[in-house]
């Protein structure tokens, strides 16, 4: 209990003193999982928009895809995308392994089933509801899909913000492909796993902290959201 206290007051004391390599790792962390979260909500939205609001042979195979892409490891993800830019690999030319690149892509590929499998869904149920009326009026399904984009504006950023949240806390992809290099590609999550190996408590225990505050100021800015969303559509 005492050794606990005593990284507990250390870590406090590292996140007082601003100490400048914990803010980096801190900073690179949202940078990667930021860019990947932006990456993944253009191409996720898109992508689960129209798979909505379209028909065509082997759909359900798509989704079934698509679902099974949501239990996807994280290691799995990471050994693929290494894969691909080691040097035998296709992208291997670009030099991207062991950057914050090839982080930014890992956490890419993991985020972008889970937002276009969660706006799929958003967008087909408010098409039950308001499909036939955007129909009378002469919308095409591309423009359905836009205009219930932009009604259901409030419960996609709740998407996004999940997808957020699902990126900053993963730690294996992000391990194989950015090799974890000090001031590179070191972000809080493997951070902690080897301030935690090499029995650096104070210093894993300051970047778990941080880790879950970013963390719940995402999920209470989600709750938020979902408290003021009955009140916007009673408003409109």
């Amino acid at each position: 209990m005492n050794g606990f206290t005593e990284s507990l007051q250390a870590a406090a004391a590292l996140i007082g003193q601003a100490d400048p390599k914990l803010w980096h790792v801190v900073l690179l962390s949202l940078a990667v999982s930021g860019g990947a979260s932006a990456l993944a909500a253009v191409f996720g939205l898109a992508g689960g928009a129209w798979l909505a609001v379209s028909r065509f042979p082997g759909q359900r195979a798509v989704l079934l895809l698509l679902n099974t892409l949501l239990a996807l490891p994280p290691v799995v993800v990471g050994l693929t995308v290494y894969l691909l830019l080691s040097r035998s690999g296709p992208l291997g030319s670009y030099g991207l392994l062991f950057t914050p690149g090839a982080m930014v892509i890992a956490q890419t590929l993991l985020v972008l089933p889970l937002v276009m499998a969660l706006t799929r869904q958003l967008v087909a149920d408010a098409l039950r509801g308001n499909g036939e009326q955007l129909r009378s009026m002469g919308a095409s399904p591309f423009q359905s899909a836009l205009l219930l984009l932009v009604h259901e504006r409030v419960a996609l950023l709740t998407v996004l913000l999940t997808g957020f949240g699902r990126a900053i806390s993963e730690v294996g992809a992000v391990m194989i492909v950015g090799g974890n290099i000090d001031g590179i590609t070191r972000v809080m999550t493997t951070t902690i796993a080897l301030e935690t190996s090499k029995g650096d408590l104070a210093q894993a225990l300051a970047l778990g902290l941080l880790l879950l505050a970013v963390v719940a100021l995402v999920n209470l800015f989600i709750a938020t959201l979902r408290r003021l969303q009955p009140a916007e559509s009673l408003a409109r």
